[in-house]
């Protein structure tokens, strides 16, 4: 069992930036970040996979980047020029199944979630 727990969100105006961490208590496999907002279904921001490569939603790309630290089992999303639509309940997510990474169903371990409110 690896226990997930993310640390990191905030409220931030238009424009800014905020860095999410999620420390896992163990060796993941893959890992990736989720998002939900309110009245909306969970969605993949970005996914971290064991070899290294990494991919993004569209609506991300170029202001976020995921990193991992594989020696502290953590993993990073530095998001930059956050818009009022990133608001959401951020997740981390870890153990996706073989060559599945876009879906909520792909991963085994989940965080509780951080919050990330942007405002305009």
């Amino acid at each position: 069992q690896v226990q997930l727990q993310e640390s990191g969100g905030g409220s931030v105006q238009s424009g800014g930036s905020l860095k999410l961490s999620c420390a896992a208590s163990g060796d993941t496999r893959c890992m990736a970040w989720f998002r939900q907002a309110p009245g909306k279904e969970r969605e993949v921001v970005a996914d971290m996979r064991m070899d290294g490569s990494s991919t993004y939603t569209d609506s991300v790309k170029g202001r976020f980047t995921i990193s991992q630290d594989s020696t502290k089992n953590t993993l990073y999303l530095d998001m930059n020029s956050l818009k009022p639509e990133d608001t959401a309940m951020c997740y981390c997510a870890a153990d996706c199944s073989d060559d599945c990474y876009k879906g909520s169903w792909c991963y085994r371990y989940w965080g509780q979630g951080t919050q990330v409110t942007v405002s305009s």
